[in-house]
């Protein structure tokens, strides 16, 4: 796809970060946009702002781990500009501890929203796609994680792995039937945005305290960390950047990062030749 220009856009996640840019940038290539988002005060906000640059854009305020508001977003979008073009499956969520430590509640919300939010956006709206038989693209949001591998953040990478997967069967599946979509994942590295603060976000039905604390302190300063490398890094607009160019050259991989390869080479070379992984010495007592 070439030519954005009156299409209509559907972007997830769309009311921070990543999103956000990607729907900042799609208004800018004269598409209609319709942004969806769990945060209803920060979705108002971006839609206001978005309108008063002269945007045609319309807010949905969607769980996308909910089946029947991916299916409300979906029909918002008909009744208003009667088509959908791109598909920009991005909403996503960070937390958890080790992989044993975590709780069950911690896998259901983050799987629930990185993965299970991808796998009904591509329910619903690939159909739709089909149905109208018109240039489409979808980009699935997975992460530099979803293609390397190493310690901390496991129920994000598990499911981020899981969205580089699905994306690269639907690939193939909507290649054998000649369909008129294309298929991108986007797998970004450090991105200055607000990820790992996203339990200002989790249903209190998954919290792991009632009171609302879900980190536990011997991992907070981690957190805090992450956040902090995060804030020096790539800008939602330059991810945008990436991700139109990709779409433009019909990439099914989005690495916006370079220097990230040599991580996803060792990788592939780790699994080839049959190798264990190196990893960090462990600390002695």
């Amino acid at each position: 796809m070439r030519d954005f220009a009156g299409k209509v856009a559907v972007i997830t996640g769309a009311a921070s970060g990543i999103g956000r840019g990607i729907a900042e940038r799609c208004a800018k290539e004269g598409m209609s946009v319709v942004i969806a988002d769990v945060e209803e005060k920060a979705l108002t906000q971006a839609e206001e702002e978005m309108k008063a640059a002269g945007s045609r854009v319309l807010a949905v305020l969607t769980d996308v781990s909910k089946l029947s508001d991916v299916e409300a977003l979906a029909q918002k979008t008909l009744d208003v500009f009667g088509a959908v073009h791109l598909l920009f499956n991005n909403a996503g969520v960070g937390g958890g501890a080790t992989i044993w430590e975590s709780s069950i509640a911690d896998w259901k919300w983050i799987i629930g929203v990185n993965l299970w939010g991808v796998i009904h956006g591509v329910h619903v709206f690939v159909p739709i796609m089909l149905k109208q038989d018109t240039e489409c693209h979808i980009v699935n949001t997975s992460s530099i994680v979803g293609v390397t591998a190493g310690p901390d953040a496991g129920i994000y990478k598990v499911s981020k792995h899981g969205v580089v997967s699905l994306s690269e069967t639907l690939y193939y599946e909507l290649a054998q039937r000649d369909a008129k979509i294309n298929v991108s994942v986007l797998c970004p590295s450090w991105v200055n945005t607000r990820a790992f603060d996203s339990a200002r976000n989790r249903p209190a039905e998954l919290r792991n305290d009632p009171a609302g604390k879900d980190i536990k302190p011997k991992i907070e300063k981690r957190v805090q960390a992450i956040g902090q490398t995060m804030q020096k890094g790539m800008s939602p607009q330059e991810v945008a950047d990436c991700v139109f160019n990709a779409i433009r050259e019909g990439k099914l991989y989005i690495i916006t990062h370079p220097g990230s390869k040599d991580k996803v080479r060792s990788r592939m070379e780790d699994i080839l030749q049959e190798r264990n992984p190196a990893t960090a010495q462990k600390k002695t007592p």
